[in-house]
């Protein structure tokens, strides 16, 4: 095995982790290797039929079957003493490790496309009738893209996308294509495109491309995510390990909302579920019963702590849907995330005697717009510019259409009186 202290960070991030359970005297080892071929190959696309095999002589059809036998034994033993033997794990055993490394250290090379203000990434509520898990892979297999991205080295790297446009906007993880030069992107049917990147914040690990002259495709339906509740059923499509197993999709549950992850010195929000995922499987979909992405898939845990554990299983973090949209609008309206716009408040949602909910201000920080404006705790929130606000819902929905810097109408009830405050939002990044 390599000397992982020897390995830029590229290099560790290109490559690939598989977890082997062994004795407990012999601690874990993780072995890492190279993957994906470059170009794109064959086994990308629909394969001809073998042609028919002559059959052999009996006598000679023996020998090559103890030969291939013995071949195996051999490899096998080789591969477990190089295993069980080697001294460089590769992983602190004080920390559990990730799907990747996340750093904003590489720029992207890729060549650009412009930004598309025009385009948007909606959010919906979840549908009303659950689907078959066939049916939900039969929805989104189309939308679910393979994303293959070469540094100025020639080293291939690989990842998964998912489609917000027919006419080729996708995104993934910013580590997918962090460093690299250029990037091609390819549907479940082996068709593909030269991608051209719209932008990306390392911070957030969100990356938006467009695939270059393509038309007809078919985008994926993204749900608010803040509708999620732990227990439900969800999936995952991806290309996990490598291309020979591209599209693989898993199932599971929700485990987890909000969990505070940390890499790198960042701090990321994320959704945990327990459905299967693996390198090769960052930038792909977390998909609800619905056949909605409600994240996107970006890490998991795939190491404990001391030797005499068990490898970490069921551990995958996915980017919420709720926080994804602000970055790709952003991206696609400038090229950059300028950050979540704030209002510098916080609210409660509360009810009358009729049982009518309402929204009052419970907060208003120190330095921030709210304040600068005049709004003042206690206040009561009728509307934002035209939207009316009954609960702390509808200001969420509403703010997702807004970006920093822009100026809101606030309606106000103090003390009884209608006033309006103009908010300019500020950014929290």
């Amino acid at each position: 095995m390599m000397d992982e202290n020897n390995l830029t960070h590229r290099e560790q991030e290109g490559r690939e982790v598989v977890s082997w359970y062994v004795p407990p005297e012999k601690g874990e080892e993780v072995v890492r290797y190279y993957v994906q071929p470059r170009p794109l190959p064959e086994s990308v696309r629909p394969r001809a039929e073998a042609a028919p095999v002559k059959k052999k002589k009996k006598g000679r059809t023996i020998f090559v079957i103890l030969a291939a036998v013995l071949a195996v034994i051999i490899g096998v033993t080789a591969l477990l003493v190089n295993l069980l033997g080697s001294d460089d794990a590769g992983a602190d055993d004080n920390h559990a490790g990730s799907i990747v490394d996340i750093s904003s250290d590489d720029g992207c090379h890729i060549p650009t496309a412009d930004p598309a203000p025009e385009v948007r990434l909606n959010l919906v509520a979840p549908g009303e009738q659950a689907l078959t898990a066939v049916d939900v892979f039969q929805k989104m297999s189309p939308s679910t893209v393979t994303v293959l991205a070469t540094d100025a080295t020639g080293k291939n790297f690989m990842g998964t996308g998912v489609l917000l446009t027919a006419d080729g906007y996708f995104l993934t993880n910013a580590h997918v294509v962090s460093g690299t030069t250029s990037c091609i992107m390819a549907l479940d049917t082996g068709d593909t495109y030269e991608a051209k990147l719209v932008g990306y914040d390392a911070g957030q690990d969100i990356a938006v491309l467009k695939a270059v002259d393509a038309e007809g495709l078919t985008p994926a339906e993204f749900c608010d995510s803040d509708y999620c509740m732990v227990g439900e059923t969800v999936y995952a499509i991806g290309n996990p390990l490598n291309l020979s197993l591209r599209g693989t999709f898993t199932s599971g549950i929700l485990s987890g909302l909000e969990r505070q992850m940390e890499m790198d010195g960042k701090t990321l929000t994320m959704l945990q579920t327990n459905a299967a995922v693996n390198n090769g499987n960052s930038g792909g979909p977390l998909i609800n019963a619905y056949g909605q992405v409600i994240g996107i898939v970006t890490m998991k845990m795939s190491q404990s702590g001391t030797g005499a554990e068990a490898t970490v299983e069921g551990l995958g973090f996915a980017l919420p849907t709720s926080q994804v949209s602000y970055v790709v609008n952003d991206i696609l309206a400038t090229g950059e995330y300028a950050g979540m716009p704030t209002f510098g408040f916080t609210i409660m949602t509360e009810y009358d005697e009729s049982g009518e909910s309402y929204v009052s201000i419970h907060s208003v920080e120190e330095g921030l717009p709210a304040q600068a404006a005049g709004v003042q705790p206690g206040d009561i929130l009728v509307a934002a510019d035209d939207c009316a606000i009954h609960n702390n819902w509808d200001l969420m929905d509403y703010r997702r259409q807004l970006r920093v810097g822009d100026t809101v109408d606030l309606t106000l009830l103090r003390n009884g009186e209608e006033i309006h405050c103009q908010v300019t939002l500020t950014a929290t990044k």
